[in-house]
């Protein structure tokens, strides 16, 4: 039979392949560009991808990894070494200087980046997923990047959180990942579904399906393998393949003999057709799910090298085996494999996987996956002592790769062998219920908090007096940790149950402290400030005397906040200075400067907060923590920002941090902001879109942290208010100022941002409901502590609840001051001309605080107090005041900015077309609408349309 490639041609799939072109156009423009390509197995999506690579020619680097079967046990990250390797070579940096801050990460995937062992102490979690996408930016600064992942239906749970992250954090970037997947093949429930179904959901794959060929596209790709094929032939090709293009490929070498009414018999025939040395490497190969060295398959076979060369090449003849990329040998389709190994005998099944444990055994230890296919090969070669001891080492291997949930089929693996094997803690030199403690860890990180309490309640279970003392109290610890990650309550109860173990005499001081401190944060955020503030106090006691500035600085920022939320500012900030003296560590000055710019923004020092904020933020950078303990500081950026109208710069830090993935808990208050941000914006539908698809997740973070209670209902008030739901938004503080907690400086930021509401009652003319809302909040705000009445909210809220012109005359300057929120300076200003107007009748006072209440919220891109102002200044008769200019001309720049105001252009995009900053044009912007006498930019087009 003459030799004729089974990837000689490709047909049918004309449409699905200017799919994929489209899509690496839109990513070379640096717009979200990944695609899955999904099937049925033999479908065609490798062979697409291979004709895509064609066609990109030399227009992108291409690179590619596979995902490996090891059924239930996937090695970690398995295609990304080879992925990683190539965006290396193709930047010709050996060394990894790409990857930052979060180098020594990436020897997890690539040992040869280092010599000596690897200090996996120093690398943070999330570190390896940042150093990628370093290394993968900067590959892509040189040449559009395109991503393959084959197999996907294969990969790991580690695998899959790091694409997560990858395609998020380069959503933007000239990078285009494209997935290949046997979507019938994926199970509900299961990891990858879950993946697929988040990324989809978000809009981060394009999904192309590849359908079967019909029989006119058969017939061609049936002619090109054959160079030729009878009626009769093609006929029955046709009736057996049913359009599958692989079933076509194998159906088609072996046209003239019998052809099997099964797949399985296909391959099984084709198999059939090699000589004995030929079988023998392929059932050899079988039993790997990826591709095996020439080595390790010399050493399997034991045939001299002449014979297993032809051997080899018998095989790749028939298309059974091919050279991979990385000189190793593997089945040319998955299905090959499955079915050579399912024909296996029992007997021959076991000792075959022996034979490559004891080959993999033979070999220099070190290797990355070497315990995770040991555990693998023993489990199937039926030796529970000997799997067991492999599946703890890969566990732990996988744990400390931070591949959790890897880490975490090994721990169930080992936990399923323990009874199997008599002296199983003798043998891996670890008790049981430190492996079930270690296990439950592992869990936790692995986002299986109930499976991780299952297992911690199994190990409490079988604790006892004789059980050492430290482990019992770590297993109390641990617990109270799963149940404040499941948002379940008992968290303060088994801690303090931990606590109580720890007599007098135990010496493990540190243990003691870290109890401590996790109690008093969940005290703490509990709002039992007196008992948190004294286990806090504990532990600075235990900190002091055995030196540990960490504990200290952790410790005194919980009383610091505890304070701020009694209200008594000199002690909070006394506590702070005292947290950051002690910070000597990174996680202290990350907590404290978490804790403190939130602390001072809630308290309306929103300057203050920014700048520590921003510090924080480059201090995550700089450890490679940018994306995850980075992010609930970019969410304290955001904060401010937005209370201060820097809309724009806001949107585009919560564009970033919404892009990647982070803490469940701080999506949480980052999801907050995004539906403010929307709200504010006039996007209600989106809004209320977001606000309903993080309901769920919401209310359980507010059982867990009671500061969430008031971030829930401060969206709630958002989204009521922009909408112009005033009622709603009135009913919404009534119950507030029934129950308004415990937490009184969030108490006290809501009071001090309720005046809109009362504003907004007036002037539907429910004016006895606003005075009597009014007089309800002015109480509540009068019995708070003086620290929180704010000096510059204190007047602004009064003059809007109960609005006079002198009132608002008097409060505008504290509306105007840098640090108060923007939309005061609007809203006095709207009452204001609603005053005047109602008292004296001055409508030129009302025109000028009407033009400027206009141009702030135009500025800010603040839709409903935009059109607020703008109806009342039509209602009222006041519009044809806004004509009178201060007669001054524009200048040069000044009209090239009303040029592009009169397209449509946003301030972000003026600044981007002229090279100036936003703030720049926001002054330009407001230059024009006093120079022309105009209230808004819509007028300011139309006076330049107009030719005035």
């Amino acid at each position: 039979m003459p030799l004729v490639s089974p990837s000689a041609t490709m047909v049918g799939r004309d449409i699905e392949l200017g799919l994929l072109e489209r899509a690496f156009d839109r990513a070379g423009g640096g717009e979200p560009a990944s695609v899955l390509v999904g099937g049925e197995a033999g479908i065609g999506k490798t062979r697409l991808l291979a004709e895509f690579a064609q066609r990109l020619d030399e227009r992108a680097t291409v690179l590619t990894g596979w995902c490996l079967d090891y059924g239930s046990m996937p090695v970690p990250y398995g295609p990304l070494p080879a992925i990683v390797r190539g965006a290396l070579e193709a930047l010709e940096d050996p060394s990894a200087e790409a990857a930052g801050p979060g180098r020594a990460a990436l020897r997890l995937l690539l040992p040869e980046l280092g010599e000596g062992p690897i200090d996996r102490s120093a690398i943070a979690p999330e570190g390896l997923g940042e150093a990628i996408a370093d290394v993968f930016e900067a590959a892509a600064r040189r040449h559009p990047l395109v991503v393959v992942v084959e197999d996907l239906h294969w990969a790991d749970p580690a695998t899959l959180s790091i694409l997560s992250f990858l395609l998020r954090a380069l959503a933007r970037e000239r990078v285009m990942f494209v997935l290949t997947c046997r979507t019938d093949e994926v199970g509900r429930g299961g990891a990858v579904r879950t993946f697929l179904v988040g990324a989809e959901r978000a809009r981060l794959l394009d999904r192309i399906g590849l359908e079967r060929l019909d029989a006119a596209a058969v017939r061609i790709l049936a002619e090109a393998l054959r160079g030729g094929v009878d009626d009769a032939a093609f006929a029955r090709m046709l009736e057996r393949s049913e359009g599958v293009p692989f079933f076509v490929e194998e159906l088609s070498c072996n046209a003239d003999g019998p052809i099997p009414d099964t797949l399985r018999e296909v391959l099984l025939a084709r198999f059939d057709g090699l000589g004995d040395d030929a079988k023998k490497v392929v059932r050899l190969a079988s039993a790997s799910d990826g591709s095996v060295s020439h080595d390790l398959l010399a050493t399997l076979a034991g045939l001299p090298d002449e014979r297993l060369d032809e051997a080899l090449r018998e095989a790749m003849v028939a298309s059974i085996l091919a050279v991979r990329d990385d000189d190793a040998y593997g089945f040319r389709h998955a299905l090959l494999r499955e079915a050579v190994h399912d024909d296996l005998l029992p007997g021959e099944r076991g000792r075959l996987h022996r034979a490559y444990a004891e080959a993999l055994e033979a070999r220099p230890a070190g290797e990355c996956s070497r315990a995770s296919e040991l555990a693998f090969h023993w489990h199937q070669a039926h030796d529970p002592r000997r799997a067991l001891t492999a599946a703890v080492q890969a566990m732990t291997q996988a744990r400390t790769a931070y591949a959790f949930s890897s880490a975490a089929r090994f721990g169930e693996l080992a936990l399923e062998l323990w009874d199997q094997v008599p002296d199983a803690a003798e043998l891996v030199g670890v008790p049981r219920i430190a492996l079930l403690m270690r296990l439950g860890s592992i869990l936790r990180n692995a986002g299986d908090t109930e499976r991780a309490l299952s297992v911690v309640d199994l190990a409490l279970a079988e604790a006892d007096e004789h059980t050492e003392l430290g482990l019992r109290v770590r297993l109390l610890r641990d617990k109270a940790q799963y149940l404040q990650n499941a948002g379940r309550s008992g968290a303060i109860e088994y801690a303090q149950k931990s606590l109580a173990l720890m007599d007098d005499d135990f010496d493990d001081q540190r243990l003691r402290a870290s109890v401590l401190v996790l109690l008093a944060g969940r005290l703490m955020i509990s709002a039992r400030f007196d008992e948190s503030e004294a286990a806090a106090s504990d532990a600075i006691r235990i900190g002091e005397s055995i030196g540990s500035d960490s504990v200290i600085s952790i410790a005194a920022n919980t009383i610091a906040v505890c304070q701020v939320e009694r209200g008594d500012l000199d002690s909070a900030y006394a506590w702070f200075r005292r947290s950051w003296e002690h910070a000597t560590d990174n996680s202290a000055k990350l907590k404290y400067r978490v804790n403190y710019s939130d602390a001072l923004c809630l308290l309306g020092r929103n300057h203050e907060a920014i700048r520590v904020a921003e510090e924080g933020v480059a201090h995550a950078r700089a450890l490679g923590l940018e994306r995850t303990s980075g992010s609930i500081l970019t969410q304290n950026l955001v904060e401010p920002l937005q209370q201060l109208g820097a809309i724009d710069r806001a949107e585009e830090l919560l564009a970033g941090d919404l892009a990647v993935r982070t803490h469940r808990i701080f999506r949480v208050y980052t999801t907050a902001s995004r539906i403010k941000a929307l709200a504010w914006r006039g996007r209600l539908d989106e809004a209320v879109s977001l606000r309903d698809e993080w309901r769920a997740r919401v209310d359980a973070a507010a059982e867990v942290e009671t500061q969430v209670w008031y971030a829930r209902l401060k969206t709630a008030l958002d989204i009521e208010m922009n909408a112009g739901r005033d009622d709603a938004a009135a009913e919404l503080l009534e119950g507030l100022l029934d129950a308004p907690g415990d937490l009184f400086a969030h108490f006290a930021r809501l009071l001090g941002e309720s005046g809109w509401t009362v504003a907004a009652l007036r002037a539907a003319g429910q004016h006895a409901r606003a005075a009597a809302l009014a007089d309800r909040l002015v109480a509540a705000w009068d019995a708070l502590p003086g620290g929180l009445r704010h000096p510059h909210w204190d007047p602004v809220l009064r003059a809007l609840l109960h609005p006079t012109a002198d009132a608002l005359r008097a409060a505008l300057p504290h509306a105007d001051d840098t640090d108060a929120p923007v939309l005061h300076a609007v809203l006095v200003r709207l009452e204001l001309a609603k005053a005047v107007l109602a008292e004296r009748g001055d409508r030129a006072e009302a025109v000028e605080a009407l033009a400027a209440a206009s141009a702030i919220a135009e500025r800010v891109g603040h839709a409903r107090l935009a059109r607020d102002v703008a109806d009342f200044t039509a209602a009222s008769g006041l519009a044809q005041g806004h004509s009178r200019g201060d007669g001054a001309e524009l200048t040069e720049r000044e009209r090239q900015v009303l040029d592009l105001i009169s397209e449509g252009r946003s301030n972000r995009e003026i600044a981007d077309q002229l090279f100036i900053s936003i703030k720049t044009v926001s002054v330009h912007v407001s230059a024009i609408l006093r120079k022309l006498g105009v209230a808004s930019r819509t007028e300011a087009a139309a006076r330049l349309r107009a030719g005035v």
